[in-house]
């Protein structure tokens, strides 16, 4: 896992690297666009995004997703949607990184992604920081990040 640091153009939190594409102030905050690069085995703990619908588009690797309603692999040219209020998560289970765009819409949580680099905070150490700042963007976590299997 990476620390954070730059990586292709994006900045790097716990082996996920984050590049805005197209941002909120763009859109009038309708949608934005990261453009996101996952180390192999990682991936968030279980959440929901209270407010946003989001999009997956696979570019490189294998990424299993899981919702309630079960798991789904996708590889380059896959897609995975997760309409808001949705519990999901998702892991890169290639043995390289998956690189992905993930569409939100409306705009705004990308933020997050922003708040967790300049933080520098920990999973599990600080999820109890990491969930205040999460609630500031509609942000939900519910459980653990999806194990191997």
């Amino acid at each position: 896992m990476r620390d954070e640091a730059t990586r292709e153009g994006g900045q790097t939190w716990m082996g996920s690297s984050y590049r805005s594409l197209l941002a909120a102030a763009q859109t009038a905050g309708r949608m934005s666009i990261t453009d996101s690069t996952t180390d192999p085995g990682v991936g968030p703990p279980r959440h929901i995004h209270h407010a946003e619908d989001e999009a997956f588009v696979v570019l490189t690797g294998e990424v299993e997703f899981w919702t309630p309603a079960g798991r789904i692999r996708r590889g380059p040219g896959g897609t995975a949607f997760i309409p808001r209020g949705t519990e999901h998560t998702f892991r890169v289970t290639s043995e390289l990184p998956s690189r992905h765009l993930v569409i939100l819409t409306p705009a705004g949580f990308e933020g997050f992604f922003a708040a967790m680099v300049r933080s520098g905070f920990r999973i599990p150490e600080d999820m109890g920081r990491i969930a205040e700042v999460a609630a500031r963007y509609n942000l939900e976590f519910t459980g653990p990040p999806l194990a191997a299997g």
